[in-house]
């Protein structure tokens, strides 16, 4: 059985209604007693690295909504700690920062592999207990980290992919309407 733990995918109940998570998928990074972290890896920001961060050259790199808070940080997971120095594994091949100015740099020069490097403006966070309580009621659902679809390039299909890797009892809810009041 799946538990909460870095490394962990909370996948978004078909029903959550909150709009900073409503079909979200989240890449938990840290799970503590006080308090938890992730960044949701299927929802893509307005903006592109580039236009967020000026010394950056290389057009067209896609940043996403890591969540509602602090939404003037950047943030990174990456599966190139030959390259990105101090990143911090989450779990084994997969890492969550580094210095960022080695990765402009790097980026710059072409030396980064894009499809194993992704970026998020802002993080999911949540206090003592309260990410337990969600689980508790429902709110999301749990997976073990899957590299494929974290880095998937196909953001819209990252929510639906993950209840139809867990199998055909949530293979069904990937189909569910938004509103089924509406069915």
């Amino acid at each position: 059985m799946v538990s909460l733990a870095p490394g962990i995918l909370l996948i978004a109940d078909p029903f959550l209604k909150d709009p900073n998570f409503a079909r979200t998928v989240v890449l938990l990074c840290e799970h503590q007693e006080k308090g938890s972290f992730g960044f949701v890896i299927n929802k893509l920001f307005d903006q592109t690295l580039d236009e967020l961060v000026p010394e950056v050259l290389v057009h067209n790199i896609p940043v996403f909504f890591g969540g509602p808070v602090q939404m003037d940080t950047i943030h990174f997971v990456h599966q190139q700690p030959e390259l990105i120095d101090g990143g911090f594994e989450i779990i084994p091949g997969i890492y969550w920062g580094g210095r960022f100015e080695s990765v402009v740099t790097l980026l710059n020069e072409g030396r980064l592999d894009a499809g194993k490097i992704k970026f998020f403006i802002g993080y999911s966070g949540w206090s003592s207990g309260q990410l337990e309580n969600e689980f508790n009621e429902k709110s999301w659902i749990l997976s073990e980290s899957d590299a494929a679809l974290i880095f998937d390039e196909k953001e819209q299909n990252i929510w639906q992919q993950s209840l139809k890797n867990l199998g055909n009892n949530f293979a069904i809810m990937a189909n569910f309407p938004i509103d089924p009041s509406l069915n």
